[in-house]
């Protein structure tokens, strides 16, 4: 991986379970550095602490001077390697799911729920006096989480959509995907795409109606053939997606035919390749 110059854009992929880069170490799970506008951006952290440092350690990657990370969602071969960051770079901002028990905390107002002040006080939560705030556990207590519910600017060029799902198996499962405003348009980063590719899509064109590239998992790995075929021709033809870099949860019989209906547009992004990012938009 060449040294990171602050004016390079590029998305290279740290934790993945397929690639030809000798001396990584693949498993399930994704986490890629987001390298745009000048930021380094962590998108998601793996499925294990010590894969994802020793990955970056052999790509040269230095999570010290990470600016900012994105979960996209609670899944543990996204989030494993969040203790490791933290430990390493303790004040960095997380952007993670609004989740309202998740595994990212969170808070409710202390009088959230009925009270009954007639019930002796052994059986009144908090002895009938609640605090202001409940404030929910995570096993990242020191993080300085940000809970994202809408689309969010994150400014230089940059913006977090959060699509909630409706597929069986992943009902309410909260998503984030990363868009980087392009001058080529909007390069998204996806986590699994538990709420599907086309769903996120159609948030994204709130921001731009033109994606240059995806960047990532589709979760079509379980999906049946047909199903396959259709998504991958209507990201080339419906939606107008000009290149598509698939990893992770994607699938190898996804792999294939995206590869197939995409030709040279198919780009290539097993674990510790790079994928180049066009030119910010225009402010």
């Amino acid at each position: 991986m060449e040294r990171w110059d602050g004016t390079t854009n590029r998305i290279t992929v740290l934790h993945d379970a397929f690639g030809n880069r000798p001396g990584l170490i693949k498993d399930w799970g994704f986490a890629a550095l987001v390298e745009f506008e000048g930021r380094r951006i962590l998108f998601d952290t793996g499925n294990d602490s010590s894969t994802l440092a020793a990955n970056a350690d052999a790509l040269g990657v230095d999570l010290r001077a990470i600016d900012l990370v994105v979960v996209s969602h609670r899944h543990g071969d996204h989030t494993s390697g969040l203790g490791h960051l933290l430990h390493i770079n303790p004040d960095v901002p997380v952007y993670a799911p609004a989740e309202l028990y998740g595994v990212f905390g969170s808070r409710l107002p202390g009088h959230f729920y009925p009270r009954r002040p007639s019930l002796p006080r052994s059986m009144q939560y908090y002895d009938g006096e609640p605090p202001d705030v409940i404030h929910h556990g995570t096993p990242w207590p020191g993080a300085r989480f940000s809970w994202i519910e809408e689309l969010t600017p994150l400014g230089s060029n940059a913006w977090l959509i959060p699509v909630v799902s409706e597929v069986p198996g992943t009902r309410e499962l909260r998503e984030i995907t990363l868009a980087l405003s392009t001058s080529q348009g909007l390069v998204l980063v996806v986590g699994c795409s538990h709420p599907g590719i086309e769903r996120i899509l159609e948030a994204a064109a709130a921001i731009d109606d033109r994606v240059y590239c995806i960047v990532g998992g589709l979760h079509l790995v379980l999906a049946d053939e047909p199903e396959v075929r259709r998504v991958a021709h209507a990201l080339r033809d419906n939606w107008h997606v000009q290149t598509i870099a698939p990893g992770h949860c994607t699938g190898e019989p996804a792999f294939l035919t995206l590869s197939e209906a995409f030709g040279d547009r198919y780009l290539y992004a097993g674990l510790g390749e790079s994928v180049p990012v066009p030119r910010p938009a225009a402010m």
